[in-house]
């Protein structure tokens, strides 16, 4: 029997050189009948305008395991950025999930009592560029799969982070600092 994961968190970042390719998912993840379940049940019930909760779906009616809540990080106000957050991106995160299985950071025997809930930020830029739906569809399966590796095995681990915070500035930070921003 696979041990019991009351709740684990994660986050990646995958990017091409375009700047509406980035992906940054933040995941926790945990057991159904824990703090994580709960939540899910919560954020499902709980629908706002313009922060519409989501199954992570490989396509029209297939859920993908572990179930998977997708929560925007910002309001979604625009009709495009709304299709390819709930089309594109919803299928790259639901891969990304299943990714995660097959490389065995999900054990497959607890699929059906894990659940996930991932923070999803899709560029604004979507909206005025003109978008290679397959790098984008990459790029958040591939972080997704990240976060949430990242997230089953405790990463970084405290130890890495002492040892490397004077190493380590925000990259928006050093923008700042630098006048970019």
């Amino acid at each position: 029997m696979a041990e019991r994961i009351v709740m684990r968190t994660g986050e990646a970042l995958v990017e091409d050189e375009a700047v509406w390719s980035a992906a940054e998912p933040e995941v926790v993840i945990g057991e159904l009948d824990g703090p994580v379940g709960e939540a899910i049940a919560r954020l499902m019930g709980d629908q706002t305008k313009g922060h519409s909760k989501v199954f992570a779906i490989l396509d029209c009616d297939v859920q993908v395991r572990p179930v998977t809540v997708m929560v925007s990080k910002v309001t979604v106000t625009n009709n495009k950025y709304t299709n390819i957050l709930m089309g594109t991106v919803q299928a790259g995160i639901a891969n990304g999930v299943l990714d995660a299985v097959r490389a065995g950071d999900i054990p497959k025997e607890k699929a059906n009592d894990l659940g996930i809930i991932v923070s999803v930020w899709l560029d604004p830029s979507v909206t005025k560029e003109e978008v290679d739906y397959e790098i984008l569809f990459r790029t958040h399966r591939e972080a997704m799969a990240k976060a949430i590796g990242k997230a089953m095995r405790n990463e970084p681990s405290i130890d890495w982070l002492l040892e490397n915070q004077d190493k380590i500035t925000h990259t928006f930070h050093k923008m700042a600092l630098d006048g970019e921003i």
